[in-house]
């Protein structure tokens, strides 16, 4: 279904575990290449729920978000943690100046906000989000799943399912 598709999914440590495992593995099972792309802190994270460790393929400062076709970035503590780091930051804000899906669930919009590109779309996230996200410009609305343009969020690990079909179907165009 997503022969030859190319899927940036980020981590950091305290990534929320099924909201970087399960969009992994749907992307996986849809035939897509799944590259874990680290901060470059670390050379594997752990999950804030202690369930998952992942190890990273590459770090932020060694990819453009150019060369894939989307990027998806998990909640947690992770994204707190990512945009820290630069490369996270300009890694996300290229594949999205680029046209390429980019998808980030629960505290994911705060790598958003960091790269500058929430401003008048509409968005959800986790509820303590919200109010960032509209001090930086967006919309931002209680709804399991939103795709802007080529900004897919979702709220919550229950949204999953939902996300990961948003996801895959828009790179099946």
């Amino acid at each position: 279904m997503l022969e030859g598709k190319r899927i940036a999914i980020l981590a950091e440590e305290g990534f929320e575990d099924s909201e970087l495992i399960e969009p992994m593995r749907a992307l996986k099972d849809a035939s897509a290449k799944v590259v874990i792309v680290g901060s470059g802190s670390h050379e594997a994270y752990l999950g804030k729920r202690g369930k998952a460790k992942i190890r990273v393929d590459t770090s932020a400062d060694k990819v453009n978000g150019q060369d894939y076709d989307a990027v998806v970035i998990p909640g947690g503590y992770a994204p707190d943690r990512m945009r820290l780091h630069q490369p996270m930051i300009d890694l996300v804000k290229k594949a999205y100046n680029s046209g390429k899906v980019v998808a980030a669930i629960c505290h994911g919009p705060q790598l958003l906000i960091s790269a500058g590109i929430v401003k008048g779309r509409r968005i959800t996230s986790w509820p303590s989000v919200a109010i960032d996200l509209k001090n930086a410009g967006a919309k931002w609305v209680d709804e399991p799943v939103v795709k802007d343009g080529n900004l897919i969020t979702a709220r919550k690990p229950a949204d999953l399912p939902r996300f990961n079909k948003a996801i895959i179907d828009a790179l099946k165009n």
